[in-house]
């Protein structure tokens, strides 16, 4: 079955250090990916002029965007690697279809208690995707009274398969 792949990876040793988590008004930041260093983007699933006019350059929050190149069942795994910083009680991440524009589709919400060590998390959604729809990740680090801490992240990937030839009976 053939599949188009875009992984995305940012990295605080390779940039300028953890990633600020900055919450948007639907109390999640999206996670912002470099357009240089891309494991692999040979569909240009991840460009600078993808899901607007103008290109834009990291950390503009289009720089949080894969736009699908194909129709197809897609499968979305993401790695968030959190800083100690703050007192979070859960960690908490999405995969949002239009996660900038006016049919944000948040799917696959998970929760995460803080554990005894590293705050590392990954995550794995499988959805439909379309070419005119883009795809991105939002985090949340909560209290425990569910407000929201600005606990930075040091380490983030993202990937996108899509299986373009799904059957059809």
């Amino acid at each position: 079955m053939p599949l188009a792949v875009v992984s995305l990876i940012w990295d605080a040793g390779k940039s300028s250090g953890p990633q600020d988590v900055k919450y948007d008004e639907d109390g999640y930041h999206l996670v912002r990916f470099p357009y240089d260093g891309e494991s692999y983007d040979p569909w240009k699933m991840h460009d600078p002029a993808n899901g607007g006019g103008d290109p834009e350059d990291f950390p503009h929050p289009r720089s949080g965007l894969i736009l699908p190149s194909h129709e197809g069942w897609g499968v979305v795994s993401a790695m968030v690697h959190w800083a100690k910083d703050g007192d979070p009680h859960e960690y908490r991440a999405r995969f949002v279809r239009d996660p900038l524009g006016d049919g944000y589709d948040s799917t696959a919400t998970t929760d995460a208690a803080e554990t005894g060590g590293g705050q590392y998390k990954s995550y794995m959604w499988q959805f439909f995707v379309h070419r005119d729809v883009p795809v991105g990740l939002k985090i949340s680090a909560r209290g425990k009274d569910d407000a929201k801490i600005a606990t930075p992240i040091v380490h983030a990937q993202l990937k996108l398969a899509i299986h373009t030839d799904v059957i059809k009976p």
